[in-house]
Order: structure tokens, then sequence, then C-alpha cells
């Protein structure tokens, strides 16, 4: 029996065990049996079978009750009747028989996947393991970066080649985990803890070799690419590492780019990468705190003003993100107002979130101003100091700048002959191909992508590197087999945007409606934002932590102890 087939069966059937209680307990007794045999075929088909672990996975479907209560009965089953869903401690009082229903079910859950994994392991014996006999290797495949680009390459690689084993898969990439960076500025945050938002790239990638490192250099002739050493001979010298190829992915992704503003770069805080989104949350707090003992007034203002430069969606969200942090932890600070709070937003056009339309983002501004975001727009910042930052109208007393306003390809491509666009982007051809540079790709934020229908140069977002990334691997399978390469085409499914508490803004194409966008702002389009981004973060595991984390914070005050910060 297949393995994932079996486990999924097994889900059904905890499932079907487990909504007894649900279809005793709840209205709707029809939509929750098959909610509850849904979550038990995902629940057990990413669930690796360890026998007699009753009391784990009593805990960990305990766990999942809870946020799926809050999922299901608080939000998804008011909207669907109608009602607006409500955080008042009336309504959750009217919740809690729902609440112990769920975590019931969750229980149960647990224990009955757990028994029937064990009497499935008795009877058919224990999972099928699959075999790979020994094949010799006739094509390397190289992937550089383990961005959403880099990674996705190679889990569509891994399903085109579940049975050619004479290919192998290779990526490389600094870090050992995918960042989710939709979810960046709620680790700023501190509405979501930041390994929550991390995939391992180990654990995610079956069949695909990793590699940890810096790539130093890339050889194009002798296609070999060189990393940097990371660990020391006898001797003390580093030790280099080279890894051949026969074809080569560049999914590098982009760094921020300050357009040569030496001192804005060295005092900025960046917000790319996980450690960066830790670090504006410990210098948030430790400005709190700083503020907390300073008697001047002028001074205190300066500690509590927080500047963000770029009026984009990374902008737009950590604005909104340390706007709802700062007045949350107020409470632990008495001696400080929220009067003297100040985030403030610079862009350098005339409205935020030029991505959305302008309706959308006139009513993302309005709620922001509501809440208290200060914004400047139509000016840029010139120049920062330690304790001020320059405009081009003027100047703002603060401690603290976070730069979103500009990114640019991974400089390292700088090193390698390439034809590289205005932004440093590496050229491709409408099949993602480097011209003139035979099994050279490039996808992502690295290359210059346009598509082929439109001729218009393709935006560096998320949605549409995944879409590279599988176009780049059904090209390179069909090289290797000799068949015509796909062009990239593909039209945006839209944008979801953050701006605050339980407020988003999204425009999403309805292909039943004419491909036509529509238009959602407030409560629905943040539920719209949590649903989609949720679904899309890699990882069963992932999934249920964050929606864990996103429970606590409807009960519990924002935590503001300092995590370790590597310098």
């Amino acid at each position: 029996m297949d393995r994932v087939f079996r486990r999924c069966l097994i889900g059904v059937l905890g499932g079907a065990i487990a909504s007894i209680v649900l279809v005793a307990t709840l209205h709707y007794s029809i939509f929750n049996l098959l909610l509850a045999l849904l979550v038990g075929a995902v629940y057990s088909a990413g669930l690796r079978p360890i026998r007699w672990v009753y009391v784990d996975n009593l805990m960990a479907g305990a766990s999942l009750g809870i946020p799926l209560w809050s999922l299901i009965s608080v939000i998804v089953v008011p909207t669907i009747v109608g009602r607006r869903p409500e955080w008042s401690a009336e309504e959750m009082r009217q919740h809690f028989p729902a609440l112990v229903a769920w975590v019931v079910y969750g229980a149960t859950l647990g224990i009955a996947i757990q028994a029937l994994q064990d009497l499935a392991a008795v009877f058919f014996g224990p999972e099928p393991e699959s075999t790979v006999s020994p094949v010799s290797v006739k094509n390397r495949i190289l992937i550089l970066g383990g961005g959403f680009a880099g990674m996705h390459a190679a889990e569509c690689l891994e399903k085109k080649l579940r049975t050619d084993f004479s290919t192998s898969i290779t990526l490389i990439n600094a870090t050992n985990a995918l960042l989710f960076t939709p979810m960046l500025a709620e680790v700023a945050g501190s509405s979501l803890e930041p390994s929550h938002i991390s995939t391992p790239l180990r654990s995610a990638l079956h069949r695909t070799g990793f590699i940890r490192g810096m790539v130093r250099e890339v050889d194009l002739g002798k296609r070999l690419v060189t990393l940097d050493g990371s660990d020391s001979t006898a001797e003390g010298a580093a030790e280099l590492r080279t890894v051949p190829y026969d074809h080569l992915v560049l999914a590098l992704g982009s760094v921020s780019n300050y357009f040569g503003m030496a001192n804005i770069e060295k005092r900025a805080f960046n917000f790319k990468s996980l450690l960066d989104a830790i670090r504006i949350r410990n210098h948030v707090i430790e400005m709190f705190e700083r503020a907390d003992r300073e008697p001047d007034a002028s001074l205190r203002s300066s500690l509590l003003t927080f500047v963000i430069a770029g009026g984009g969606f990374a902008g737009v969200e950590l604005a909104g993100a340390l706007n709802d942090f700062a007045h949350g932890i107020l409470v632990d600070y008495p001696t400080l107002r929220a009067e003297e709070l100040n985030v403030v937003l610079v862009h350098s056009r005339d409205r935020i979130l030029p991505e959305l339309s302008e309706s959308l983002g006139r009513y993302a501004q309005e709620k922001m101003e509501t809440r208290g975001v200060t914004f400047r727009l139509n000016t840029r910042i010139t120049d920062a100091g330690d304790d001020v930052v320059s405009l081009g109208d003027g100047e703002i007393r603060t401690k603290t700048l976070v730069w979103t306003a500009g990114t640019a390809p991974n400089p390292m491509l700088q090193s390698v002959a390439l034809e590289r666009d205005k932004r440093g982007a590496v050229i491709v051809d409408d099949n993602l191909a480097v011209p003139g540079h035979p099994g050279l790709w490039a996808i992502g934020d690295c290359a210059a992508v346009k598509d082929a229908m439109t001729g218009q140069l393709c935006p560096p977002t998320a949605q549409f590197a995944l879409r590279e990334a599988e176009v780049l691997a059904s090209n390179i399978i069909a090289g290797v087999n000799g068949r015509p390469a796909r062009k990239f085409h593909f039209d945006s499914l839209g944008a979801l945007c953050v701006v605050g508490h339980q407020t988003a803004c999204a425009e999403l194409r309805m292909p039943f409606a004419g491909n036509t966008f529509w238009r959602f702002s407030g409560l629905f389009a943040w539920i719209l934002w949590r649903t989609i981004y949720l679904l899309k973060l890699p990882g069963l595991e992932r999934k249920i932590r964050v929606l864990i984390d996103w429970n606590i914070e409807l009960f519990f005050p924002r935590d503001i102890v300092q995590t370790v910060d590597l310098k």
C-alpha cells in the first residue's frame, strides 16, 4: 500500500472516531464531520509513525484543537452565517463549549491515529520504504540559493525525477532554512516565534543534496562552483570546496540597496533576514527600557520615534506591526504615554502601496493614521546620524531607522561575466535560460525575467518566483530528454497586505469573474491574508505552530523578553 494513501486512510478513520464529540456538541454537524475527516487525513499524512507514543500524540492533538477552535468556531462559522467575529469576553464565554469540544476532538484524534498506526503495523507490517538501486549519475543539477525560487525549483525537480536517479540535485545556500518572508513583520512585532516561519531545507527536500555555504566563485568554462572554506586545515588555511555541475540554476535572491548612501547603510536596520527581524524587535524593547528611565522629554521622544523607509509591502507591514507592538507593550511601561510614541513611514511617492490600487492604498494609509502612524510622503531620506534622520524637507530626531526602500540582486553575480540589466539582474530568455551559456539558468529576484506573452518585466515577488521555478524544472528536464522548452508566462493572482491589528488589504484575481480583480479590506481581508499565507507556509508542523502563536496572541499580551542577539 502506498505510504501517503495509508497515512491518509488512517487519518480519515481517526477523524471519524474523533468527530463523535463534535457532532454531539456543536451545530452544523455535517460540516463539522467533513472537517474532522479532512483534518484527520492532513494531520496523519504529515505524521511519521512511531510506535507507542500515545502521550505525545494526545498532547499534540489537544494543542491542535485550540487553533482549530479559533479558526472554525470563532472566525469561519460566524463569517459564513453572516455575523462579524467578535473577541469580547461575553462572546468568548459563548464559545467556551466549542473550545472544549475541539480540544477533546484533537486529543481523541491523536490517540486514535496512534492506535490505528500501531494496528496497521501489526497486521500489514511497517510502512513501505522506497529502495533505490545504485545508478551512475549522468546529469548534475546545482541550485544556488534556498529562497522561494531555489527551494521550489528543487521540489519540482524532485517530483519530475521520482524514478530517474541518474540525475542528481544539489542545493547550496548560506543558511539551512527557507525563510517565509511574508510573515517576517510579525516576528519583528512579536506576534510569531522566529523559528516558526523558517523551514529546514534538509527536512523539506527529500532527495536533494544540501550544502550550507557561501558561493565564492562560479567558473562557467570549467562548470565549477567554489565555496568559501568554513573549516581550517592543520596549517590554519581555509579549505575551499568546489562543486561540479551540468546545469546551474542562479536563484541567489536580492539584498538591500542603499543607493550608495554609506551613513544609512551603516546605521539603518536591514529587513531581509530572520536575524534582522529579531534585532529590530530587541531594539524596540531596548528603546522602551531606556525611555522608561529618561527624565528629559525631548530625549524620550527620540527614543520612542521609529522611522521606516519605504512604502511598499515590507515597509507598510513592518510599520503596522511595530505600531501595534509599541502600543501593546505600553501597559508594561506605566511611566510612558501613547502620545510619546511615533512610528513614521517615509516614502518617495505620493501614496503608499503602489503595487495595489489607489483606493486600497488610501484605505491603508487612513487606517494606519487612525492608529497613530505618521506618513512623510513625496520625500526621501538623504542621510542618517546616530540621533537624527535627514529628509529632503527636514529631519527627524530618532535612534531607529529601518530600511526597506530598495533591493538589488545578490552582489556575488557581479563577479560572473554575464549580461545584466540596469538593476544588476541576470538577463534570461523566454525559457529562463541565460543566452550564450548552455546549461545556465536564472530565476527569482536575481533574474530579469520577461513575460513571453506581454513582454513586460516580471516583478520580483514570491508568486512569480514559484511559477518561474516550475517552468525552469520542466525546461531542464525537457533539455535533458531532448524535448522543446516552455516559455514563461504568468498572470498575477493579486496581492495582500496587513496594515495593522485585524486589518488588511487584498486584491485578488477572480478567474470565474472574467479574470477581474476583486478588492477587499478590513477584517475579511485580514482573514484572507492569514488563511492564504498559512496554507502557503511549508510544512504541517510550522502551520500548527503559527496557528498556536496567533491564538496565544488573542488572549495574552505581547512578549517583551529580549532574545539573544548574535552580533
